[in-house]
């Protein structure tokens, strides 16, 4: 063995300069270019998602409100019904007459008064105004 082949056998420790990479200009530009299409296909998708599930919201709104009113249209026409059974001239006579003691009048006690309405002036007569 000679001195030339021990050199070999022995690993060197190489320290290699740090490699500096330069920035691709164009790649960069393309790089950029790419995420703002993709940002902007997001924002539209995200966009379009909203409005879908906004329709979708305000439909059952409608549906909810809708039977809703429905609801109440029923409970409004059981209240008239209540209210023109309560107003029936027979039913009103008969509480009168059992609970509050009261008599019907005799034919010659009974008084009717009408209304009048006023009639209307003449075309061609003169109102005072102040």
């Amino acid at each position: 063995m000679s001195a030339m082949d021990f050199e070999y056998a022995i690993k060197k420790d190489i320290r290699n300069n740090p490699i500096v990479r330069e920035v691709d200009e164009a790649r960069q530009q393309q790089l950029w270019r790419s995420a703002g299409i993709g940002l902007f296909l997001v924002v539209v998708l995200l966009f379009s998602a909203w409005q879908h599930f906004e329709l979708l919201r305000h439909g059952y709104q409608i549906e909810r409100m809708q039977q809703e009113r429905a609801a109440e249209e029923e409970v409004n026409r059981h209240l008239r019904l209540e209210i023109e059974t309560l107003r029936a001239p027979k039913r009103i006579e008969k509480i009168a007459t059992e609970q509050l003691h009261l008599v019907p009048p005799a034919r010659g006690q009974a008084i009717v008064i009408e209304r009048v309405t006023p009639a209307a002036p003449a075309e061609k007569s003169v109102v005072a105004s102040r």
